[in-house]
């Protein structure tokens, strides 16, 4: 929102740090011994890729595009006391992320941000093509 988030009693929430996570499925198609196929161009991969995702089971689920990009020296760190907020989102499956060792106290479980957020909460929900 333009004037800033705020808490479920209006008043303005503030952050150390914001992180995103962007959860990304991909759909890459089989041959018939169920090998992941590889095409010349994307223009010959259309229609093997329209069964794939009509299948609606994705062969890949990652976070931010690939593979290990929230580990390691990707991780999201922050410092003891640090408030830091986080944005997930994912375009088509319902997901649940959850706080180990900790909770979100805002959560605007649905992303509008013009409802009061819930409070407190080590696992929410994110419905698919919600953020």
């Amino acid at each position: 929102p333009r004037d800033g988030l705020k808490n479920h009693k209006g008043d303005p929430v503030s952050y150390d740090k914001v992180y995103y996570v962007g959860e990304n499925e991909f759909y890459i198609p089989r041959d018939a011994d169920g090998n992941f196929v590889n095409f010349e161009t994307l223009g010959d991969s259309y229609a093997d890729s329209m069964v794939a995702m009509r299948g609606l089971i994705p062969t890949h689920v990652v976070f931010n595009g690939r593979v290990g990009a929230l580990t390691g020296d990707n991780a999201m760190k922050a410092e003891v006391g640090q408030t830091v907020l986080f944005v997930h989102s994912q375009a088509n499956r319902d997901t649940r992320p959850h706080l180990i060792g900790g909770h979100g106290d805002y959560v605007w479980e649905e992303g509008k941000f013009a409802n009061p957020p819930a409070r407190d909460l080590e696992t929410w929900f994110i419905r698919g093509g919600s953020a």
